[in-house]
């Protein structure tokens, strides 16, 4: 990806992307950031070497701007840069659940927008970017989006008509596992077990079954059958999670997060 690139919004998601597009080799010269309080731009300033401006400021340089803010704050960030903007620029909205026709229609006619859902494990580099294009991004666009993205995690390419969809499974997706984790160890301090040793325990056992969801290819079923000796200890956990609904619970729960993602796209 040639030219300036801005980030506006530089909270922990904005942060995490200006991390891995430096760290992917983009120069600090060429990475422009924007910050509301002059303490947090100082900061940023002395961590990454990195120039911070003001929002107007960002939209006249850049070639490439990542409108990492809230979905609530999107609509005024995009009347303060539309005058800015030109049709040229590929704007890059990270806002859940806006769609990239309504950021369109706050731009210069022809502008190119990519819708992105990320992730808060981009913070770590393990996150899961969805990418879509607007009705003026070309390949080349999806690409640059692409590029930024991969720098925090794994990036897959959807129809927009499905980003409501894959915001309440990745988006939301891992506050699901911590509440899972947090219900677990307390499960474990109620058996008996010191709350450090609970959580030692815990996490291991869900960093080790992520890995072999991602590293064998196996379907769940096929994992999870192989932990469940007929008779044993799993089973008679599993009888109980499906007695107390659980599965439907999860199925209800994602619904309820799509739903909310098409209101935030729709103003409400």
């Amino acid at each position: 990806m040639s030219g300036k690139i801005a980030v506006i919004g530089t909270g922990r998601i904005g942060e995490a992307l200006l991390v891995g597009l430096l760290g992917a080799g983009r120069a600090p010269d060429d990475v422009l950031v924007t910050a509301r309080r002059e303490d947090r731009a100082a900061e940023l300033r002395t961590r990454h070497g990195v120039r911070v401006v003001e929002n107007a400021e960002a939209a006249k340089l850049a070639d490439t701007l990542i409108l990492a803010v809230k979905p609530q704050d999107l609509p005024a960030l995009l009347d303060e840069l539309a005058p800015h903007v030109a049709a040229d620029r590929l704007v890059i909205s990270a806002a859940a659940g806006i769609t990239t026709a309504f950021v369109e229609s706050r731009l210069t006619p022809g502008t190119p927008v990519v819708r992105v859902m990320p992730n808060t494990p981009a913070l770590v580099d393990q996150g899961m970017s969805v990418i879509s294009g607007g009705s003026h991004a070309s390949e080349r666009h999806l690409d640059a989006a692409d590029a930024v993205f991969a720098g925090v995690g794994r990036t897959l390419r959807l129809p927009e008509s499905q980003q409501d969809a894959a915001t309440a499974l990745s988006g939301s997706g891992p506050a699901y596992f911590y509440f899972l984790v947090e219900a677990m160890i307390d499960a474990g301090i109620l058996l008996g077990l010191p709350r450090d040793k609970a959580h030692e325990l815990i996490v291991q056992s869900a960093v080790g079954a992520a890995a072999m969801l991602r590293d064998t290819g196996e379907h769940p079923v096929a994992l999870r059958e192989a932990v469940t000796s007929p008779g044993g200890t799993t089973i008679n956990a599993i009888r109980e999670l499906e007695n107390h609904g659980v599965r439907a619970a999860l199925i209800a729960a994602l619904e309820a997060a799509r739903d909310r993602s098409r209101e935030l796209g729709a103003g409400r």
